[in-house]
């Protein structure tokens, strides 16, 4: 989930000693205690290895998924400027996938082996892109409120322990800025519009709120790993830390322009800092990333599709004397 990796709570637990060797663990902790990157050829626990390609691995897949509902707007975005915009955006998410799954390949896992799991469902995305986008409305409030919950995911992630991931996502994050001026640009646009563009953009609000608020992933009373993973610093901010800071910087903004949203008991506590609001239907979000959203099989379908057509180009790039060299991202 742009860096956020799903981990099914049905996983069985497994001891962060299990099956390692003491020192080595406590000199892998040490170093990252001390802010130290870990590098491909360094050794890691098997667990941090395995949770770290699943995240990585579910980001590279997020971006590329994510290029699709925009992608389908190039042609029908309002005026050749915001086609321009929308189509160097789909360019440079397409590249992001291709840097983060670089980064994934470090760990071991090859990018075939990633594609099939992807096109088998037996790797996720977020969820977010499972959601139609039926009016540029939808695609002003995934480039704005969607990349803006995607920063603060992958800004969070850059400083993480380990190398690879933390240098893509430096370039990521500094790609995305310019996505989320892009989206915000967009949504001011429409939401100072006519009657029939602000209505349009409310509806679209309304339509995006709940699949926001999954986008960070479920609550943490029902997190598995957090605690593992933030001491490994895989994961440096808590699912809900990272909602309570989108919801701090964005709903004023969202107010600001005299839009609403579908929450009533949306509010901040001026005290403590930390946001109040409807728990979202986590049963609906369990069951989009599992496969049963309005548009999984859609999505999944066009990129079967893609493979099989690009297939051709695959194989005549492909020179069997040439040696594969495994990229240190």
């Amino acid at each position: 989930m742009y860096g956020n990796a799903y981990i099914d709570p049905n996983e069985k637990r497994q001891s962060v000693a299990e099956g390692e060797d003491p020192k080595k663990l406590e000199e892998f902790e040490a170093r990252i205690d001390r802010g130290e990157k870990i590098e491909p050829d360094d050794w890691m626990p098997p667990e941090y290895r395995k949770q770290l390609t699943r995240m990585i691995e579910q980001h590279a897949h997020s971006e590329i998924i994510g290029s699709l509902p925009e992608g389908t707007w190039i042609t029908r975005a309002p005026g050749f400027r915001r086609k321009l915009s929308i189509m160097a955006k789909v360019q440079d998410e397409i590249g992001h996938g291709q840097l983060l799954y670089a980064a994934a390949e470090t760990l071991g896992k090859s990018r075939e082996a990633m594609f099939n799991d992807l096109l088998s469902g037996k790797s996720k995305y977020s969820n977010v892109f499972n959601y139609p986008a039926e009016t540029w409305a939808d695609v002003t409030v995934i480039g704005f409120l969607i990349d803006a919950a995607a920063i603060i995911n992958q800004i969070t992630n850059s400083k993480g322990s380990y190398g690879p991931y933390c240098r893509a996502l430096d370039r990521i994050c500094f790609e995305e800025a310019f996505h989320l001026k892009q989206g915000h640009d967009a949504f001011v646009a429409l939401a100072i519009g006519t009657s029939a563009q602000r209505t349009m953009l409310q509806e679209a609000l309304n339509r995006w709120w709940q699949p926001i608020m999954h986008f960070f992933g479920p609550s943490d009373k029902q997190s598995v790993h957090s605690e593992k993973l933030m001491k490994w610093r895989v994961k440096l901010a808590s699912n809900d830390d990272m909602r309570n800071q989108f919801l701090d910087t964005y709903v004023p903004k969202i107010w600001e322009l005299g839009l609403t949203l579908p929450d009533p008991n949306l509010k901040k506590d001026e005290e403590t800092g930390v946001w109040a609001y409807t728990e979202p239907d986590w049963d609906e979000f369990f069951r989009v990333i599992k496969g049963d959203g309005p548009c999984n099989a859609e999505r999944l379908a066009v990129r079967r599709w893609a493979e099989e057509k690009g297939k051709w180009v695959r194989e005549a790039l492909f020179q069997p004397k040439d040696k594969y060299v495994m990229p240190l991202a």
